[in-house]
């Protein structure tokens, strides 16, 4: 069933932005109440309607709210025509795609060259590359309950001591050495993980690593490596965990941290302590640059989340769908354009309510070029 927030959703930004072995099912799905009237991309493009009526895609939980929108949306644009989301996680979607399982898989991490991803992607799409397009975006929050506490800041470094295990009281000095003027509790500090494999953790670690100046030596991946704290199913039991304990923080997508009230921290990368809103989030999308070839929109995120960009909170995860450029049979092909472009499109409406961002302008239109190339 979808909750409404009375909290503020996400606004525009601007980007260049889970079988459970992957990220893992989560059985809600966040909603926002819309107040903040988050506009569409204003871009259209011509939907060539038609193909398999019904395509097949998997993976990613954080972006099941979405995928449901530019389902609903597709159906509403090419009659008959219909998408299968299974948001069973990021590592199920691209071996379900990779194996041919699925046409569209969805996955909080690109594909990996080291981990043979690419190449069997290549494989399955008939030795031709499949592209990464993003196309959902969000923030995740550091979300916390400590009974009075109500504003917390960290740095990236203080955060990756608390999550391998180095910092463990929440009045350390480390903590309120940054806070200072907050009374913080003698009390221990529980770290809550996501217990199923997670692009969301891949993310956060690869934001770990990347920003904490060392801090953080456990690398990143999909398995949580900090070796502490509780582990909880999926983005939902993750956001349930820390709402049930006092003196718990863990990591979790902002719309999961705003169904549960819960209170995230402000990070301070150097340039001061920068609460999570839409448009601190968009500050640090703005200048986020593509390291994929082509119509592989592949987002360098290690330079995202290592930026010092006064004003910006730079944790920030992107969903991809993973499509074939060619190597489709012509009915599969002519689906999933037509489904990618109306997601892209007239999909993004309703995307603010459903907890996500809408896709800025700029970046819409290097999508449209990618899905309009698909062959």
């Amino acid at each position: 069933m979808k909750t409404k927030r009375t909290a503020s959703v996400l606004g525009i930004v601007a980007a260049g932005a889970l079988v459970l072995s992957a990220c893992g099912s989560d059985n809600n799905t966040p909603t926002g109440s819309g107040n903040s009237g988050a506009p569409a991309p204003t871009a259209t493009a011509p939907v060539e309607c038609g193909g398999k009526k019904a395509l097949q895609a998997e993976g990613s939980s954080a972006q099941k709210g979405a995928m449901e929108a530019f389902s609903a949306a597709y159906q509403a644009k090419c009659a008959g025509q219909q998408v299968s989301y299974t948001p069973s996680g990021s590592g199920a979607g691209v071996k379900q795609f990779n194996g041919g399982i699925v046409d569209i898989g969805g996955s909080d991490s690109a594909l990996s060259k080291d981990k043979g991803e690419v190449d069997a992607a290549a494989q399955r799409c008939k030795s031709n590359p499949a592209w990464n397009l993003p196309l959902v975006f969000g923030p995740v929050g550091v979300a916390y309950k400590v009974d009075g506490v109500t504003d917390l800041s960290l740095t990236p470094e203080v955060a990756a001591k608390i999550f391998n295990g180095t910092v463990t009281k929440w009045n350390d000095p480390a903590i309120t050495g940054i806070n200072s003027g907050a009374t913080l509790p003698d009390k221990a500090i529980t770290v809550i993980y996501r217990g199923d494999e997670s692009g969301t953790t891949d993310n956060f670690q690869k934001y770990l690593k990347a920003a904490s100046k060392g801090a953080w030596t456990q690398d990143a991946g999909k398995k949580f490596n900090g070796g502490i704290g509780q582990g909880a199913q999926g983005s939902a039991g993750v956001a349930d965990a820390i709402a049930a304990g006092d003196g718990a923080i863990g990591y979790v997508e902002w719309s999961y941290a705003q169904d549960k009230s819960l209170t995230t921290a402000k990070i301070d990368s150097g340039s001061g302590a920068v609460e999570l809103t839409a448009e601190s989030a968009a500050k640090a999308i703005a200048s986020a640059k593509l390291k994929g070839e082509g119509n592989d929109l592949v987002i360098d995120l290690d330079a995202l989340y290592a930026s010092n960009t006064a004003g910006a909170y730079p944790l920030v995860l992107a969903t991809y769908e993973i499509v074939c450029s060619k190597g489709y049979d012509a009915d599969t092909a002519k689906a999933v354009k037509a489904f990618l472009t109306v997601a892209a499109t007239d999909g993004q409406a309703q995307l603010a309510d459903a907890g996500y961002v809408p896709l800025p302008n700029e970046f819409q239109t290097k999508l449209l070029t990618a899905i309009s190339a698909i062959a």
